[in-house]
């Protein structure tokens, strides 16, 4: 192979990786309707991972779910 053809065949690659990038590339408020079905979702994860740390945390009640916990196993 010689020189021009190297240089036309990576112009070439990187003109198409250029392409594939910008056709799968996020386009930013191109689906309004999803950003607030993910704010939804994260204040839905964000309300569990408050409990699961209430629950990890609170020695109490934790003592009082491992009870439950093993009077269900019987």
């Amino acid at each position: 192979m010689d020189f021009w053809t190297a240089v036309v065949l990576i112009v070439a690659i990187g003109c198409f990786t250029s392409m594939r990038l910008k056709r799968h590339a996020p386009r930013p408020g191109a689906e309004p309707g999803d950003t607030g079905e993910l704010e939804r979702e994260v204040a839905r994860l964000r309300e569990r991972i408050a409990v699961l740390e209430r629950l990890a945390t609170d020695r109490q009640r934790g003592h009082d779910l491992a009870r439950e916990i093993e009077s269900l196993r019987d």
